[in-house]
């Protein structure tokens, strides 16, 4: 696999799910909302943990596209 793509799309991943969270901000606790805005940072910056949360949902793509017998990098 790709590193670089993994990462990529991890990155993306964590784009994807701050504007969801953003979105929904104002619905949850202030406990909750502390916490989410913790990690409304730039991918760079996130703890290796919080990356692999996000590279979990990258391989899954992964693995969606390569079921799809798609060729990537072409």
């Amino acid at each position: 696999m790709d590193d670089n793509l993994l990462e990529r799309l991890a990155e993306l991943e964590h784009e994807q799910w701050v504007a969801w969270s953003r979105a929904v901000a104002a619905e949850v606790s202030a406990e909750r909302r502390r916490r989410l805005e913790a990690c409304w940072v730039p991918y760079a910056e996130l703890s290796e943990a919080a990356k692999e949360e996000d590279r979990v949902w990258a391989r899954k793509v992964l693995l969606v596209v390569k079921a799809s017998g798609s060729v990537l990098g072409g």
